[in-house]
């Protein structure tokens, strides 16, 4: 089978052509595809700091470096939960606002994009196809 027959080849090329055009994007904001992901993470009544790397499919450890560079940048801070001490919260600044609206106009502009190229119809099979393929890979981690 040639590698460009396959469902992670096509899988692979199209996310990562959708990385790279993110981030070219998100330069012009001086910013990063990352760097927007994670602040649509955060909710306005701020995010528990532990549930922002689940919830995106990264490691803690990756996520680390990007807080770090977003507390520089002064886009987010972290808060003591009021009730649960043990718990952070991460809440985004003003300006950290700002940069998540930007960040949504684009991920919402892109969508649009594509709800105008392809049919809905087609769209249902695609998300069909996506999460029977996301069983599969569950199924095949637990035999394998």
């Amino acid at each position: 089978m040639n590698s460009q027959d396959t469902i992670d080849f096509h899988i692979k090329s199209t996310w990562h052509g959708m990385f790279k055009m993110y981030n070219q994007v998100a330069a012009k904001y001086g910013t990063t595809q990352a760097t927007g992901l994670v602040l649509l993470s955060i909710h306005k009544l701020g995010t528990p700091s532990t549930s922002i790397a689940p919830s995106l499919g990264m490691q803690a450890t990756s996520l680390s470096r990007i807080m770090k560079n977003l507390e520089d940048k002064k886009l987010i801070f972290r808060k003591q939960d009021d009730k649960d001490k043990r718990m952070v919260r991460i809440f985004l600044t003003p300006e950290g606002v700002e940069k998540r609206k930007i960040a949504k106009k684009v991920v919402e502009g892109f969508n649009d994009l594509i709800l105008e190229e392809i049919p809905q119809s087609k769209l249902t099979i695609f998300f069909e196809v996506m999460e029977s393929i996301n069983k599969t890979i569950e199924k095949y981690k637990k035999e394998n």
